[in-house]
C-alpha cells in the first residue's frame, strides 16, 4: 500500500534529483514528495545513500512509532535524528571550526 514520503536533499548529484523526480515530484528545490510502496521508497533511499557523496539527504515517511513518523538521514548534517525513549528528537552538533591561518 503506497504511504506518503517527503525526501529533502542539500547539495547532491544532479542524476540523484533526476532519478528522484521519477517517483516523486520536486515541490521546490531538493524537497521530493511522493506516495510510494515501501519497497519504492527502501530503494529510493538506497539510491541517495549511496550517491549522496559531499551533500546530504533526510527520508520522512510514516511509521508505527509515538510520533507516527520514521527520519533516516544520509551524509554529513548538523542536525542528528536522535532516539530519546521513543521520540525521535534532532540534536545539534557543533558547527565545524574555521581552520585559522
Amino acid at each position: 500500500m503506497p504511504t506518503m514520503l517527503v525526501i529533502a536533499t542539500t547539495a547532491v548529484p544532479d542524476h540523484l534529483r533526476g532519478a528522484l523526480s521519477r517517483w516523486t515530484s520536486e515541490v521546490v528545490p531538493g524537497i521530493f514528495v511522493g506516495s510510494v510502496s515501501a519497497r519504492v521508497r527502501d530503494k529510493l533511499w538506497q539510491a541517495v545513500t549511496d550517491t549522496v557523496g559531499n551533500g546530504a539527504a533526510v527520508l520522512v515517511h510514516p511509521a508505527p512509532t509515538e510520533q507516527g513518523y520514521a527520519i533516516r538521514t544520509a551524509g554529513t548534517r548538523r542536525r542528528v535524528p536522535t532516539d530519546f525513549d521513543g521520540l525521535t528528537l534532532i540534536r545539534m552538533t557543533a558547527a565545524p571550526k574555521a581552520k585559522e591561518m
